[in-house]
C-alpha cells in the first residue's frame, strides 16, 4: 500500500472571498488518507475554486457548526495563473476530473468505503459498470439519487441513510453553489470522513462527458471546449457569468490566515449564530 507523508504548511491566497491552499496531488491525497486514519470527529471537504465557484462564493466566514474542515484548491488555470504570478512558483491546478481516480483508488487500497449522492440514476448505472471495471474491489456503501424536492425535505433521512450505510468518502454531486451548500450543512450527521462535491468530475468518470484535449487543458481552454459542446447549458456561465469572476481572481492576494473556513455566506439556521464571524472580502 502507497504511503504518504504528510504535508506541509501551504501558502495561501484569498480569491474574491475563498481561501485557495497551493497543493498538489500527492500533498491532497495525505490529507485524505491521514484524515480517514484519525480519530477526530472532523470531516475534510475538499473544494475545487473556478470562476463558477467565485460567481457563487464572495465572501468568507468561519465554518458556521466547526464539524467540518475545508480544504478548498485552484480548479480553474486564471486561480492558477494568479497564485503563479503573486508566487513565482508553479501553482499546481487541481481538479476534481483528476482527483477523483485517485482518491477512489486511494479508498480502494485503503478498503474505505465510497459513496455517491446527487445525480441521477441512470448516470449511477452507467458509473457501477466504470467502477467494477476500473476499481474491482472498491467498497461502495450506496448511491443516492434524490430529485430537487427531495434534497428540500428529505435530506436529514439521506444523511442518516449514508450514515447507516457506513460511508467513508462521500462524492456529492449537485452542482454549485448547492453541492458545497449540503456537504457543509449535513455532511457531518453522515459520518463521512472525507467529502468531494465534484459534481462534474463523476459525469466524466461515468462517460457521461468528454473532456478537452490534454493541449487544451495546458493552456487553460478547457471551458472553450465545453461551451462547444454545450452551448445552451455553459452559455451563461462562460460568457456572463465568467468575465466578472474573472476580474475577481485578477485581485487575489496573499495571505497568512489561521484557521479553518468555508467558502461561502452561513445559510439557514447558521446565519442566527452569535459567534459567526464577519464575512471578510477580497
Amino acid at each position: 500500500m502507497t504511503s504518504y507523508a504528510l504535508p506541509a504548511v501551504a501558502v495561501r491566497m484569498v480569491v474574491s472571498g475563498s481561501i485557495v491552499e497551493r497543493r498538489d496531488t500527492q500533498e491532497v491525497l495525505s490529507m485524505i488518507d491521514s484524515r480517514l486514519r484519525s480519530v477526530s470527529p472532523v470531516g475534510l471537504a475538499v473544494g475545487s475554486v473556478n470562476l463558477d465557484h467565485l460567481h457563487h462564493f464572495r465572501t468568507v466566514s468561519t465554518a458556521p457548526s466547526g464539524q467540518l474542515e475545508w480544504l478548498l484548491l485552484a480548479d480553474g488555470m486564471p486561480i492558477a495563473w494568479r497564485g503563479q504570478m503573486l508566487t513565482s512558483r508553479r501553482w499546481p491546478r487541481i481538479t476534481g476530473a483528476d482527483l477523483l481516480p485517485e482518491v477512489l483508488a486511494l479508498a480502494e487500497a485503503k478498503g474505505s468505503r465510497v459513496g455517491f449522492f446527487g445525480g441521477v440514476a441512470a448516470t449511477h448505472k452507467r458509473l457501477a459498470r466504470r467502477l467494477s471495471e476500473n476499481y474491482p474491489a472498491l467498497e461502495i456503501s450506496g448511491m443516492w439519487s434524490p430529485n430537487a424536492d427531495e434534497i428540500e425535505s428529505r435530506s436529514q433521512l439521506l444523511q442518516a441513510e449514508i450514515l447507516s450505510a457506513r460511508t467513508d468518502i462521500l462524492i456529492v454531486s449537485l452542482g454549485k453553489p448547492r453541492q458545497e451548500q449540503w456537504v457543509d450543512r449535513y455532511g457531518h450527521g453522515t459520518g463521512a470522513r472525507i467529502f468531494l462535491p465534484f459534481g462534474g468530475a463523476v459525469d466524466f468518470l461515468a462517460g457521461e462527458q468528454r473532456r478537452a484535449p490534454a493541449w487544451m487543458q495546458r493552456i487553460g481552454l478547457e471551458w472553450l471546449y465545453r461551451l462547444n459542446r454545450e452551448p445552451r447549458r455553459l452559455a451563461r456561465r462562460y460568457l456572463l457569468q465568467g468575465p466578472g469572476a474573472l476580474l475577481r481572481a485578477a485581485r487575489a492576494q496573499l495571505i497568512c490566515y489561521p484557521g479553518v473556513y468555508y467558502a461561502g455566506p452561513p445559510t439557514g439556521a447558521w446565519a442566527e449564530r452569535p459567534n459567526a464571524a464577519e464575512p471578510a472580502s477580497a
